[in-house]
């Protein structure tokens, strides 16, 4: 006969293994001998081999019973459920990991592949980071309202990237966070957002359906004008020529759309 430790040492478990299988009812308690212990004998080694082998195996201990008690296609079909499980499970883990990568990044919190792919082509244009991340928490917060159309904004924004003017507004709003209050290239940027402005009417692009609401548009607006000290005066400017609104245009001057600024 063994003792528990002995038990243990054959079926390759720890005394603490043993004394949770039997609270678990996976390994019956033998009855104590006349000095108070347990004696163990090789039924029970056998048993507690099975019930290792098979949680090695992944086998979850709530269904380590069922499959000792079953016959063989029972148990054949036992365990190919468990096997789909643990596969289906591989899946969401791998997926787990593929997330936490993309995170590892900053930017993906939040934010899809595309904006991402966006934001590194502002970069790559040369666009100073401070102004990057403003841009990045607008996009977040638009991305979220339309989730499913925020790659075909994108794929706009793209397009909207190979307008020479939109290159150098870019330029000029990354370096306009160090301007003093009176800098004169503002009047550049607003001559700059009125030619794209302008260009965005006559081809039809502006019909305010963004799937955006007003309250959200607010929100985006003030959002923009507390981030620089020079947007509020950006503003006034494009409203002195008629024009209204930053993240949607709400008031189209019909007076300026024929007219050519000048290039900068």
């Amino acid at each position: 006969m063994l003792t528990i430790s002995q038990l243990a040492a054959y079926a390759g478990v720890t005394v603490r293994a043993v004394r949770h299988y039997h609270r678990i009812g996976l390994l019956p308690e033998p009855e104590r001998d006349r000095s108070g212990y347990r004696t163990y004998d090789a039924v029970a080694v056998v048993r507690l081999i099975r019930v290792r082998t098979l949680a090695d195996a992944g086998v979850p201990l709530a269904r380590v019973q069922e499959l000792l008690a079953a016959g063989p296609d029972e148990f054949a079909g036992g365990v190919q459920e468990i096997d789909k499980a643990l596969r289906a499970e591989i899946r969401r883990l791998q997926d787990t990991r593929s997330r936490l990568g993309r995170l590892a990044a900053g930017e993906h919190l939040a934010l899809p592949q595309s904006v991402v792919d966006y934001l590194d082509r502002l970069r790559g244009l040369g666009v100073e980071e401070r102004y990057i991340e403003m841009e990045r928490d607008a996009w977040i917060m638009i991305a979220a309202q339309v989730p499913d159309s925020i790659d075909s904004v994108i794929a706009k924004k793209h397009e909207e990237l190979d307008d020479p003017d939109m290159v150098k507004l870019y330029s000029l709003l990354s370096g306009a966070l160090e301007w003093p209050a009176d800098d004169p290239r503002i009047v550049e940027v607003a001559d700059i957002m009125e030619r794209l402005m302008i260009r965005a009417v006559e081809a039809g692009e502006v019909d305010g359906e963004d799937g955006i609401d007003d309250q959200f548009v607010d929100l985006l607006d003030s959002t923009m004008v507390e981030s620089s000290p020079h947007a509020a005066r950006l503003l006034a400017i494009l409203e002195e020529r008629g024009w209204k609104g930053w993240t949607r245009i709400e008031r189209v001057p019909a007076d300026r759309l024929n007219t050519e600024l000048p290039p900068t």
